[in-house]
């Protein structure tokens, strides 16, 4: 079992998980994280980090869609192991929005460590 991200991180990344993650699996995108499934090691220190709530164990039946995106960006986008302050000023204002995935998602990489 690994854990992924969902569109509930689009534009707000608040990287709180980031600081927790003992083997640097996350990976940043230009408005979301992924986790690298072939890094995660299952500890569940990131789920109750995220304030979004955008992370899932890959068990459950809502994380299936995600499986396959945070896989293939997860080989794409730079390891990010810390806290960068980039979390954007309006994150709050999408934290919880429906349908980020379609008016939000960039498949740009982000700046990484």
């Amino acid at each position: 079992m690994t854990f992924v991200v969902t569109d509930a991180c689009i534009r707000c990344k608040f990287m709180d998980c980031v600081q927790v993650c003992p083997v640097e699996a996350f990976r940043e995108g230009e408005n979301m994280l992924v986790i690298d499934p072939n890094e995660c090691i299952d500890c569940n220190l990131c789920l109750p980090e995220c304030p979004a709530d955008a992370i899932l164990p890959d068990i459950e039946s809502g994380a299936t869609a995600w499986i396959e995106l945070n896989k293939t960006y997860a080989s794409q986008w730079p390891v990010v192991s810390r806290k960068l302050n980039q979390t954007p000023d309006d994150a709050e204002a999408f934290n919880g929005l429906a349908g980020k995935f379609e008016a939000y998602f960039s498949a740009e990489p982000g700046k990484g460590d």
